[in-house]
């Protein structure tokens, strides 16, 4: 009985080069969980010997998993499996942040910071379409994943349309399950903007960024079925822990 081969053997005759032949090969262990995060790779002559092939293949099935995000490089010292960030698709869709990371199986937690009612801002009121001098609820929260900061969040919305809020525990829960629940309301549509900001002193503190890191800054506002605004935010999202994902069909 014939002793199998140690490694996947590329396959000479096949149409797919022998660069992508290898880079799957890295890819598949990458992903099985053989090869873990930040774990070195075996070294350019190492894979020579592995696979038989010449440094040229090696380097471009290294390459392409660079642009795949699989793996790092690090001057004089290799390669490495790169840590993979989740894809959070609340962006793209009508789910809350909360919602969109508990479904990637994480702990998460939101931490009030503050909560208080008063008078609109002109660009608050104009957005949610409210008469001048109208009373708005602003809520402050912190979301972490894994122990980590991830999101921190500015929500702004109409008090005379949700006037208990304030009487609500949203430590650790979601507020558009709060909304559905307990006033009726199904988002059906938002606006959002996206930048690249540098956060200020405090918010990078909350966020335990070093200082100058920058983040991912998101401007929301969302109605409900009826077409009426209920909801603007900012959020600053820490891009270091994750990925956005919008898909266009």
């Amino acid at each position: 009985m014939s002793t199998p081969a140690p490694y996947p053997v590329l396959d000479r005759e096949a149409d797919a080069p022998l660069w992508q032949q290898l880079a799957r090969v890295l890819r598949q262990e990458i992903e099985s969980g053989l090869l873990r995060a930040d774990q070195a790779l075996p070294s350019e002559s190492e894979l020579i010997d592995r696979y038989s092939v010449s440094r040229t293949v090696v380097r471009e099935a290294l390459a392409e998993l660079v642009r795949a995000g699989l793996i790092y490089k690090v001057r004089a010292r290799g390669s490495f499996v790169a840590p993979q960030r989740p894809d959070l698709k609340f962006i793209g869709s009508m789910a809350g942040s909360s919602d969109d990371l508990s479904t990637t199986g994480r702990n998460v937690t939101t931490r009030v910071l503050d909560f208080e009612v008063g008078p609109a801002s002109p660009d608050d009121a104009q957005a949610l379409r409210l008469p001048s001098g109208s009373q708005v609820v602003r809520l402050r929260r912190l979301r972490r994943v894994d122990g980590t900061p991830w999101l921190l969040v500015d929500t702004v919305l109409p008090y005379d349309r949700f006037p208990t809020l304030g009487r609500a525990n949203l430590e650790n829960r979601s507020l558009y399950e709060h909304l559905r629940r307990h006033f009726g309301v199904h988002p059906s549509g938002a606006d959002r903007w996206i930048s690249a900001v540098v956060p200020g002193e405090e918010d990078a503190r909350l966020l335990e960024l070093k200082p100058g890191q920058p983040v991912l800054a998101i401007e929301s506002l969302a109605w409900d079925d009826d077409g009426v605004p209920f909801e603007r935010y900012n959020a600053l999202h820490r891009s270091d822990e994750s990925r956005f994902h919008v898909g266009i069909r």
